[in-house]
């Protein structure tokens, strides 16, 4: 049997008659586990930072919608999972916003400076379904 190997080219591979089945029974890999991984470790602890608690935040959240900040290698899985392992509840979707860093000036010295920037996520939930926030 002859396997294309590119694109296009008419280049072939020929595969002996015995390996086809060897690939089929090959075990399959297991499903994801629970936890995600950031930077190799499993520790969801430090995913989310703390809940976002603005005017604006607290608006949405009577529409199930919640902000947190977040650290800024976290992924939208590792968020999700942090926060099923955390509050027990599955979100619907995970928005990421990365908030930019400002440059500020001291109105003391002159001096200017920069504000921190960082991330947060906006974590939609299903109807009523609800986080208590302390």
């Amino acid at each position: 049997m002859t396997i294309p190997m590119a694109l296009f080219k008419k280049k072939t591979k020929t595969v002996p008659p015995g390996a086809e089945k060897e690939k089929a029974e090959k075990p399959v890999a297991s499903p994801k586990t629970e936890t995600a991984h950031i930077g190799g470790s499993s520790n969801l602890a430090h995913v989310l930072i703390s809940p976002r608690i603005t005017e604006k935040a607290s608006s949405h959240m009577a529409l199930g919608v919640y902000a947190f900040d977040i650290d800024p290698d976290a992924t939208k899985q590792s968020i999700a999972h942090a926060i099923y392992a955390l509050y027990n509840v599955r979100p619907r979707a995970v928005r990421v916003v990365t908030i930019p860093k400002k440059v500020k000036r001291n109105s003391r010295t002159g001096k200017r400076g920069m504000t921190g920037g960082g991330k947060k996520a906006y974590i939609y939930l299903k109807k009523g379904e609800t986080i208590t926030l302390t």
